[in-house]
């Protein structure tokens, strides 16, 4: 299936190339999806991780399919993105033909190292595969080994007739199983700043401490009322939902660790810090005034416009999976020649 034109890389026209993946991070598959690409997934009956299918949360368009996992092999895909260890070291033989591991191959790594934050090798040591981060402060740390990497900074949407409105004197905060995760997404700071300050937490896993599952289709409308958006979190990736309620005109507080510190500019779009103390002062003033979170909220939204437009970012998506497929069939085009 030849999807890409000969005038090379850098020019390359890509007409809905084929990639299959597993559904991982359900709300970056459904940005990924806005990109002129036919995503292919695996889906059985236990639904283990990565074979859920679609799903009934995202509102996937008809470019993304669901493959029952023991007809994977019998398909046609022009490359295979991987997203987690697991995906590489096992999901890829027990899914994959021995002709579609020869496929052209990318590793999208969602997150920071864990081990140790600036010593851990990656997993991917391949100079014909493409490691993919989602922030600059990612690749920085991680030891990518043999391995071409390449930026995509996120992309999101949110529904046009939702903004910021804050008439509701509280912060939001929107983390997925919190109480589980401990200290390193800040579950001990959310619970000492929420005795100052009145914070509400939403998320799967949060019924205990906080309101529960929001949906992610009505999580920009719901954390819309709120007058700031709370992110505690020490060490991560930048969270989707941050740039989604940037997006939405929310205020954002958050610790000034990893990527967010590049993004937000003190005072400006945004609080940030690594003193707690500092940031709630920052959160009460934003209850206190309106008008100053209206005016933070709408500078941190600019900034998500410029910086996390889903065009650019479908738009990266299409030309770096079209590029790396031409990149390793001239490749194998020159081996065999």
């Amino acid at each position: 299936m030849n999807l890409i034109s000969p005038q090379g890389i850098g020019h390359a026209e890509i007409s809905k190339l084929r990639v299959f993946t597993w559904h991982i991070h359900g709300s970056y598959l459904y940005y990924l999806s806005q990109a002129n690409l036919e995503i292919y997934i695996p889906v059985n009956r236990e639904q283990a991780e990565g074979y859920y299918g679609r799903g009934e949360t995202f509102p996937f368009g008809d470019n993304v399919h669901e493959v029952p996992e023991d007809e994977v092999r019998t398909m046609a895909f022009d490359c295979i993105l991987f997203q987690t260890n697991t995906n590489f070291l096992e999901d890829q033989y027990r899914t994959l033909s021995a002709e579609q591991r020869e496929l052209p191959k990318i590793y999208l790594e969602h997150d920071p190292p864990r081990q140790h934050p600036t010593n851990t090798k990656h997993l991917i040591d391949d100079p014909d595969m493409l490691l993919v981060h989602v922030t600059h402060f990612n690749r920085l740390m991680w030891d990518n080994n043999h391995t071409a990497t390449k930026i995509i900074e996120h992309g999101v949407t949110v529904p046009a007739n939702v903004s910021w409105t804050g008439e509701k004197k509280k912060g939001i905060v929107v983390i997925n199983n919190l109480p589980s995760r401990g200290r390193l997404l800040g579950y001990d700071l959310f619970l000492d700043i929420s005795q100052k300050i009145p914070l509400d937490l939403i998320g799967m896993g949060t019924e205990e401490k906080g309101i529960g599952e929001v949906l992610h289709p009505l999580v920009p409308e719901f954390t819309s009322h709120y007058r700031f958006f709370f992110h505690p979190i020490r060490y991560t990736s930048l969270g989707l939902a941050v740039c989604e309620a940037m997006m939405a005109g929310i205020p954002i507080v958050g610790l000034a660790t990893t990527e967010l510190s590049s993004v937000i500019r003190n005072g400006e779009n945004g609080f940030i810090s690594t003193d707690p103390g500092y940031l709630v002062d920052k959160m009460d003033l934003l209850l206190q005034d309106h008008e100053l979170a209206r005016r933070i909220g709408n500078a941190g939204r600019e900034t998500a416009m410029e910086r996390f437009n889903i065009r650019r970012f479908a738009a990266d998506w299409e030309q770096t999976i079209g590029n790396h497929v031409s990149l390793v069939r001239r490749k194998k085009l020159h081996l065999t020649a």
